[in-house]
């Protein structure tokens, strides 16, 4: 198991290798296909987004622990032009880039946790975690069958 991964984005084809890796990674865990979906998705939301507005940055999705929780966090992070208005930005509809507005909101949405840091002229730091349901001892046991 490699417990993280880091993908620079730089275009299109590093969006897709970002979303790849996080799920991947994530399949580690007791996560149902649909939670691996709703991963793969966040991270396309992020990484679009640090493609767009900033044209370049770092994807990074590692396996987390919290007591007896387990997880994947993600973190994107970039330099670019950075948010005016954060509590505006996470709303739903919400596009300075003419899209349907789901990015970020989208994301959190789909995320358990998710936490936003916007700097203008410093550029923007998004973590967002999501924690696998706890499988109970027959789960376990079935699975050593």
């Amino acid at each position: 198991m490699k417990p993280e991964v880091e993908v620079t984005i730089r275009g299109d084809s590093d969006v897709v290798a970002a979303r790849q890796a996080g799920r991947s990674l994530a399949a580690e865990l007791p996560f149902t296909s649909t939670e691996l979906t709703f991963i793969a998705t966040a991270i396309s939301e992020v990484a679009r987004n640090i493609l767009q507005y900033a044209g370049t940055g770092t994807v990074w999705c590692r396996l987390v622990e919290n007591g007896d929780r387990s997880g994947i966090e993600v973190e994107a992070v970039d330099r670019g032009p950075g948010i005016v208005d954060t509590e505006q930005a996470l709303k739903p509809g919400f596009s300075t880039g003419g899209s349907l507005g789901l990015g970020l909101s989208g994301a959190k949405n789909l995320m358990d946790e998710f936490t936003l840091w916007s700097q203008v002229g410093e550029g923007t730091r998004v973590t967002m975690r999501k924690w696998a349901r706890r499988s109970t001892l027959a789960e376990r046991a079935r699975e050593l069958i």
